[in-house]
């Protein structure tokens, strides 16, 4: 029984002795950093480490952690805007302000997914809420840049430290928490029995799942307050110690504290060795994601039930009708979007531009400045649309969005790479690197998914894994290449900022093949909605109708994504938007989806222009800004 806390405590120790150098290290720097640096690292991972224990016993999910029920990024968001406006609360107690967006960010993730809790709607549920927040907090960020500037860092989870001060408000406060865990140990191995036998055996569930969360949460917050968001450490940790042998709460806590602290000065010892300022938090993630993928990998009890609801609400309008307005609404947006701006335009100063009888200001101002980006907007947002459709489709998830399936991140990698690795690279070559990437970070997720064919649950949960990796990836580059801040912000953020007549060129080739491709494979879609078994009963190949329909959706998102940065939300609102008006006929959905993909985008273009100005808001964060409580809206309808 011991052998379980005996093995993380000799890993520990040497680990203790390279982290703080006590040889060749000056003593004030031992004292005043080393040490320091270490013992919040201990803290921190200790403290996440029995979180991820607690949520994944309360939710019954292998797949729970304070990173994947969004309680992290909840706590950021939260200290980001106590931060900018009211820092004296944040000042008066950081471990409040992160306990509070925590709490509501996880409780947001409970209420979208309903009573019916299984890993997968639950860990997705809880990737589209981080996804939300962390839009919210980089469009905070943006816009009050000098408040945040050292946030972008911290953000990253940073265990750098210049005195005992964050280890003395740390410490009390985990041991608290730790001695508070360990005192419910025997309610959480009656849990672990099943609902109904735990009430049969007269434990108080609910009581003690709301305790469990509530210090669950509380511990997060308070690695969260001290050293940032750390990803994967909640995760990983419980699960050594469960391969470890331990079940019983009493030696999987202890256990579960001390692989998190193993696992944080690990990581952080390898972020040292490239370099002193980088965040650990990026390397956990780097290190978690390929594990997240091993677990998904071997098991298949995450597989069991997947799918949610494609149905929802069908308008009673025909469908002729909706294309007819949809097209009407589009081309109104595009004269709104042509129509604001700087100087702002009237009908009457737009028909002369088309008819070729205008004055030579207002023809740049039309053709040369706002037309294309216009252009690029549609195009961008209609092939988005259809990338979610697609993916939503074959995943049989309605959660499952470009940006979940690890492309979007991929593309972003893929063009910070190039930017850093050669950066007198002519700007042409940055859309070619974001479309590699993107092609890859599907092909290794689309690879690891694959055991005897592609479960859409797996692929899933998969895409999750990378999309994490390559972010955590991005964050590195970021930092270690101290690019500014605020210029990567918008880069990732998505933006449709001067695209030009060459960008539309470039983007167009691809919706005008692969939009009529995919609404020709659409039909399948509605036949692989019936489950694995019917569509082979009816002759259909379906390992080989997914590839290609997934091959067209990857290849419309890597086009958009290399063409208007990391524009999210749009691959996900847009096709539950369309279904909510026609259904859950797939070449319906089609042309209604590109029309609302791309007057999502027209929009969040024009808005991000005029809200402001002369300051651009990114299209990416405006389309989040929007498409959020929407989103919500959906999923709440969905439950019903």
């Amino acid at each position: 029984m011991l052998k379980p806390l005996l093995t993380p405590i000799l890993i520990l120790l040497p680990l203790l002795l390279l982290h703080s150098n006590p040889i060749t290290t000056p003593e004030d720097i031992l004292l005043y950093i080393k040490l320091p640096r270490t013992v919040i690292g201990i803290l921190s991972g200790a403290s996440l480490g029995i979180a991820g224990a607690l949520f994944q016993t309360v939710t019954r999910n292998p797949l729970a952690s304070p990173a994947t029920l969004g309680v992290n990024a909840g706590a950021y968001l939260a200290v980001t805007a106590t931060t900018i406006f009211a820092p004296e609360i944040f000042t008066w107690s950081p471990l409040l302000v992160a306990f509070t967006g925590g709490l509501l960010a996880a409780l947001l993730v409970y209420a979208i997914t309903g009573k019916e809790i299984t890993p997968i709607r639950l860990t997705l549920s809880g990737m589209a809420v981080s996804l939300a927040l962390a839009a919210f907090t980089s469009a905070l960020q943006l816009l009050y840049e000098n408040q945040t500037r050292d946030l972008f860092f911290w953000g990253a989870g940073s265990l750098l430290q210049t005195n005992w001060q964050g280890s003395i408000y740390a410490a009390p406060r985990v041991l608290l928490g730790a001695i508070a865990v360990f005192l419910i140990a025997k309610p959480l191995d009656v849990l672990l029995l099943g609902e109904d036998v735990a009430r049969s055996l007269g434990a108080k569930v609910q009581w003690t799942r709301l305790c469990s969360t509530l210090l669950a949460v509380f511990l997060a917050s308070v690695a969260v307050s001290v050293v940032g968001p750390i990803g994967f450490v909640g995760l990983v940790a419980p699960h050594i110690g469960k391969l470890m042998g331990c079940r019983q709460h009493r030696i999987l806590l202890p256990s579960a504290a001390m692989w998190g602290a193993v696992v944080l000065l690990a990581a952080d010892l390898v972020a040292q060795q490239i370099s002193s300022e980088l965040p650990a938090g990026g390397i956990t993630a780097l290190l978690g994601a390929p594990f997240l993928v091993w677990l998904v990998r071997s098991s298949p009890r995450l597989l069991s039930k997947t799918g949610g609801n494609h149905g929802l609400i069908k308008s009673r309008l025909p469908y002729p009708v909706l294309l007819f307005a949809g097209v009407l609404s589009l081309l109104m947006v595009m004269v709104l979007g042509l129509s604001l701006g700087n100087i702002n335009l009237g009908i009457h100063q737009l028909i002369p531009v088309i008819l070729g009888n205008s004055d030579a200001l207002t023809e740049r101002i039309v053709l040369y400045l706002r037309l294309p980006r216009l252009l690029v907007a549609l195009l961008a947002g209609a092939s988005l649309a259809i990338s979610g459709l697609l993916l939503q489709g074959v995943v049989r998830n309605p959660l499952a969005a470009p940006e979940i399936m690890g492309i979007t991140s991929g593309a972003g990698l893929g063009a910070l790479l190039v930017l850093l690795l050669v950066p007198d690279i002519p700007v042409t070559f940055i859309p070619i690197a974001a479309f590699i990437g993107a092609i890859v970070a599907f092909g290794v997720v689309y690879l690891a998914a694959w055991q005897n064919g592609v479960a859409p649950a797996r692929l899933a949960l998969i895409g999750i894994a990378v999309s994490a990796f390559c972010a955590a990836g991005i964050n590195l580059l970021v930092v270690k290449s101290k690019l500014q801040v605020a210029q990567a912000l918008v880069w990732l953020a998505g933006s449709t900022y001067a695209r030009q007549w060459d960008e539309v060129w470039q983007l167009l080739a691809f919706p005008l093949i692969l939009l009529p491709l995919g609404w020709l494979f659409a039909r399948k879609l509605d036949v692989m909605a019936l489950g694995e078994d019917l569509p082979r009963i009816l002759g259909m190949r379906l390992q080989k109708a997914r590839g290609v329909i997934l091959a067209i959706a990857v290849a419309l998102a890597a086009a958009a994504v290399s063409t208007v940065g990391t524009i999210s939300f749009v691959g996900l609102i847009a096709p539950h938007a369309a279904r909510l008006l026609v259904g859950s006929r797939h070449r319906q959905l089609v042309p209604i989806a590109a029309i609302l993909g791309a007057i999502l985008v027209i929009l969040a273009d024009t808005v991000g222009r005029v809200l402001l100005a002369p300051k651009e808001i990114p299209s990416g964060l405006v389309t989040a800004l929007i498409g959020t409580p929407y989103f919500l809206w959906l999923l709440g309808l969905s439950r019903r």
